[in-house]
């Protein structure tokens, strides 16, 4: 395994928390929240990193149980947190001034993103038993790669979030949504 192969498989795994950073962002209106954002960009990066690194360790017969049960898992906590959103933002009662008071991060909703968006991550760990010299580089990268693909999607948030007039929290809740269903529907063709 190379360092290009390594690299684009780090590239594919941060495109979740690629585009639930944009939800962020977009939640975000015209204050951005830098600290919360590098947080749960760390803590998406670390999820990321270390699920892999896990089913190294665990070996492939946990994996192989885990992989027929996380397309499930991933749909109910992206579903369940988007699910919400979208109800929120429907809610006759939701209206702008709520929105700029809202909080846009919870320990609690980013430990669950976090989770939920590295699911698929740790399968990949088992590309790595036969390269195990691989393995600690290929989990910095994923790693690396995964908190600069959470910065770089809050930053496409706000800015689109500046932008354009529309439902932000609707938006997000659709995203996290399609994430859950692409997890879910990737199970079944792969």
């Amino acid at each position: 395994m190379d360092l290009l192969t390594i690299i684009l498989i780090a590239v594919g795994l941060a495109m979740d928390c690629f585009a639930v950073s944009v939800s962020k962002g977009l939640l975000s209106g015209k204050t951005p929240q830098w600290l919360p954002a590098l947080l749960m960009a760390l803590m998406f990066g670390l999820f990321q990193g270390g699920m892999p690194l896990l089913s190294y360790y665990a070996g492939s017969s946990f994996v192989g149980f885990f992989s027929n049960w996380s397309h499930w898992v991933a749909l109910l906590l992206l579903g369940a947190i988007g699910g919400k959103m979208i109800y929120d933002s429907l809610s006759p009662k939701h209206n702008e001034e709520e929105m700029v008071c809202k909080p846009v991060f919870s320990f609690i909703q980013t430990l669950v993103l976090s989770v939920a968006t590295s699911i698929d991550a740790l399968v990949t760990g088992v590309l790595f038993v036969p390269v195990p010299e691989k393995v600690f580089l290929a989990v910095g990268i994923i790693a690396l790669v995964s908190f600069i693909f959470s910065l770089a999607g809050y930053s496409v948030g706000i800015y689109v979030g500046r932008r354009f007039r529309f439902n932000a929290e609707l938006m997000g809740g659709i995203i996290l949504l399609c994430i859950g269903l692409k997890i879910f529907i990737e199970h079944y063709i792969n």
